[in-house]
């Protein structure tokens, strides 16, 4: 069998690490694939550059048009990021009839349905395996290994820059900016992080799990995002006195009203798992109705993490590529015709428990006022501490700990305890999940 041609579109980190990753596996992938896979082409803006890192008889070039015009390629491995222009190569490729294998989860969150649709018509193949969590193989846990189970919900850590900013914050009393600046000189943040630090790559990534786990279209553009720009040193501090920890959460569950995606800020116990996961690395959590929860746990990017998704996609890909376009395993784990038009759930209707942080004057009767209109609204509270006394500006900190309410409800409630005269200034309110 001749070996599979591939073209490579990008050589940043990860496409770098995809052909050194390639190329000092080669032998151990033929005896596992029966094929060889050869990096035929490269296209890259900065040609010098490319060709360092590549062996002389891979073909460089800075047009990735030429790569797609290329008939001997078969393959091409689309990790350029953006949607612009990603978008519209990739949409040649598949028209070219290449199958495709990408990390581009924000490509795929915004235009994937195009995209999924444009390579069934073609009878290609798409390979996305590495646009979430990099190393863990999440996305073939849901379309392959739990595919004989009803998913009830996931959730995870899929966006390693906040899960550092995080934790840093939390083990040395640090402010948020001051972590982020730490995340930048290590390379964990982006010089512009704004995509990590406002959820939106999380969300990009969530909408893809979502979609994979309850056989639906992609939906990003409804889901609620929240990142962790406002979090603040202090409240990180409570609750670990409080017995949890702060995680900046992908979350989407199954319910009969509809489907929750969501990404923001969460409590979560101290002595869950994903509670533990530090640093820049990655956790996904499923909970399924016949294996139960099952955990996933890893590198979330890098250059060889995320290379070792791509080179796996391109193994089944190799390995599938013969295969009637009928018998593959569908691109979104569900049949195309058998999407179900399930509606996203708005804030508004998630149910969840809720932290509180409420600055009042140090006099009594706050406490039964503020108790008081959370009574009202039917809130319950789970825990309380007071923080010792302002005794200059006379004013204190109330702490609470809500058992589960409707996100209008608790809306509606601190609104009102905002206008109670003896509270100043806004309530923090963040949400506190459990995984059982």
């Amino acid at each position: 069998m001749r070996p599979l041609q591939i073209g490579l579109l990008g050589m940043g980190t990860v496409g770098n690490g995809t052909y050194q990753v390639l190329q000092r596996n080669k032998l151990h992938i033929e005896r596992r694939l029966g094929r060889i896979l050869e990096i035929k082409m490269v296209a890259d803006l900065d040609i010098a550059k490319a060709r360092s890192q590549v062996a002389e008889y891979c073909e460089v070039v800075s047009d990735a048009n030429l790569v797609i015009a290329n008939p001997d390629i078969d393959l091409v491995i689309e990790l350029i990021g953006g949607y612009g222009f990603a978008f519209d190569i990739v949409l040649k490729a598949i028209a070219a009839g290449k199958h495709v294998v990408t990390a581009n989860k924000a490509l795929l969150a915004v235009h994937g349905s195009q995209i999924f649709e444009a390579a069934r018509q073609k009878g290609v193949m798409i390979g996305y395996e590495a646009s979430v969590a990099g190393g863990i193989p999440i996305i073939k846990v849901l379309r392959e290994g739990l595919t004989a189970n009803r998913i009830n919900w996931v959730a995870g850590i899929i966006n390693g820059t906040t899960n550092f900013i995080l934790s840093q914050m939390r083990e040395k009393g640090w402010s948020f900016d001051q972590a982020l600046q730490q995340a930048q000189s290590l390379g964990y943040a982006e010089a512009d992080p704004t995509f990590d630090i406002q959820g939106i790559d999380a969300a990009h990534k969530c909408s893809i799990i979502s979609a994979i786990a309850f056989g639906i279209a992609l939906p990003f553009e409804s889901a609620y995002i929240e990142g962790i720009s406002e979090l603040q040193a202090q409240d990180i501090q409570f609750a670990t006195q409080l017995g949890y920890r702060i995680k900046l959460l992908g979350i989407t569950k199954s319910s009969p009203q509809g489907i929750e995606v969501r990404v923001h800020p969460c409590l979560i116990s101290e002595k869950s798992l994903l509670a533990n996961v530090e640093g820049a690395m990655n956790a996904v959590m499923v909970h399924a109705d016949a294996t139960g929860t099952s955990m996933y746990y890893g590198k979330g990017a890098g250059g060889e993490p995320t290379a070792s998704a791509v080179i796996a996609d391109v193994i089944d890909i190799a390995r599938w590529s013969s295969v009637d376009p009928g018998s593959r395993i569908p691109a979104m784990a569900f049949q195309t015709d058998d999407l179900a038009d399930t509606r996203i759930m708005v804030m508004d209707e998630i149910t969840s428990c809720y932290y509180l942080r409420i600055g009042v004057a140090d006099q009594a009767g706050v406490l039964a006022s503020v108790s008081s209109v959370l009574a009202q609204a039917g809130i319950s509270i789970d825990a309380m501490i007071q923080q010792p006394a302002d005794l200059v500006k006379m004013q204190t900190e109330l702490i609470i700990l809500t058992h589960h309410a409707q996100e209008s409800d608790m809306k509606s409630a601190i609104a009102k305890i905002e206008n109670l005269p003896t509270v100043l200034g806004s309530v923090v309110r963040i949400r506190k999940e459990e995984f059982n």
